[in-house]
């Protein structure tokens, strides 16, 4: 019971840490920019410095992964003209190096358009864990994250901080229903994960079909949308018509648990990703089976058709 009182008091403090460590912004805007070639880290902590590019480096926790290269080329152009306006955010790691909290694109920009330093917000930050934190939040509250980048920062708070879903949507200042459809996100399959991270299906889209349990149908609505540039609106309505068809149609043999050996669950389901619907596979201890493949539609039987040259 004391060990988990002292747990509790920890992740207290470093989310009060954290709180002033983000209230602390506004202060700092008004702090006058200094050289960073001090070596001294107290004393450069929590003031705003020209750092140079070449001593701050990638923080690897960085949630965001994904920066455009047209826009970046665009915020290089703007950079070279008018400098940075909005300052990065770094932490000190001594000996004249730094690492990036919040601004990666920026200081992106920065080093292409021949910047040699660049303004930057210098945070005092204790342990390895304030960092994440900080760096998730600060992201999450500043850059323009895709959903599953929310929801990747979401998963990690919870994960690598030991936050729970409530102390997340406490500290984003959302409701909890609202950090929960983020991280529900995170169990569709990759292609659809990734059409959302594109921006090529958005999160309307993603949480209507996340609401299938199959991973075949989730497909298929996937490229229904892709083919025919179907709404949310018509998107949650064929959901509905799949969901409530499979409950009408539920026989025995649907209830029976289809078991097959890895070798062939494997085929099955390469076989069910290759035509994007559902594939049944029965093999018979003699060696002879069937194949049973699902189509939603006329146009969904001339698709696998086509996939399968006939």
């Amino acid at each position: 019971m004391a060990a988990s009182n002292n747990n509790n008091t920890k992740k207290q403090a470093l989310g009060k840490g954290i709180r002033a460590l983000l209230n602390t912004i506004d202060e700092e805007m008004k702090a006058p920019v200094q050289s960073g070639d001090s070596g001294d880290a107290t004393q450069s902590a929590g003031s705003m410095l020209r750092i140079p590019v070449d001593q701050i480096s990638i923080n690897p926790k960085q949630p965001r992964h994904d920066f455009d290269p047209q826009a970046l080329r665009e915020l290089s152009e703007s950079i070279a003209l008018h400098d940075i306006i909005q300052p990065i955010t770094v932490v000190k790691l001594g000996n004249n190096k730094y690492q990036l909290v919040s601004g990666e694109r920026r200081w992106r920009a920065s080093k292409m358009a021949g910047l040699t330093d660049i303004p930057a917000y210098v945070r005092a930050v204790t342990d390895d864990q304030q960092l994440l934190e900080l760096a998730l939040l600060e992201n999450l509250q500043r850059e323009n994250l895709n959903a599953i980048e929310i929801a990747l920062s979401y998963k990690r708070l919870m994960d690598e901080c030991q936050l729970t879903q409530e102390q997340v949507a406490e500290r984003m200042k959302k409701e909890r229903s609202t950090v929960a459809n983020y991280l529900r996100m995170l169990k569709l399959p990759p292609d659809i994960q990734k059409a959302v991270r594109d921006g090529q299906l958005s999160m309307g889209h993603a949480r209507a079909i996340i609401s299938l349990e199959l991973i075949d149908q989730q497909l298929y609505v996937y490229r229904e949308v892709q083919e025919k540039g179907l709404s949310v609106r018509q998107v949650e309505q064929l959901v509905k018509d799949m969901l409530s068809e499979r409950s009408e149609h539920v026989t025995k043999d649907a209830s029976v648990v289809h078991k097959l050996p890895p070798a062939f669950k494997r085929i099955e389901d390469n076989m069910a990703s290759h035509f994007s619907t559902k594939v049944k596979l029965d093999r018979k201890k003699n060696g002879k089976g069937s194949v049973v493949i699902e189509f939603y539609n006329d146009e969904d039987l001339e698709r696998i058709m086509d996939k399968m040259g006939v």
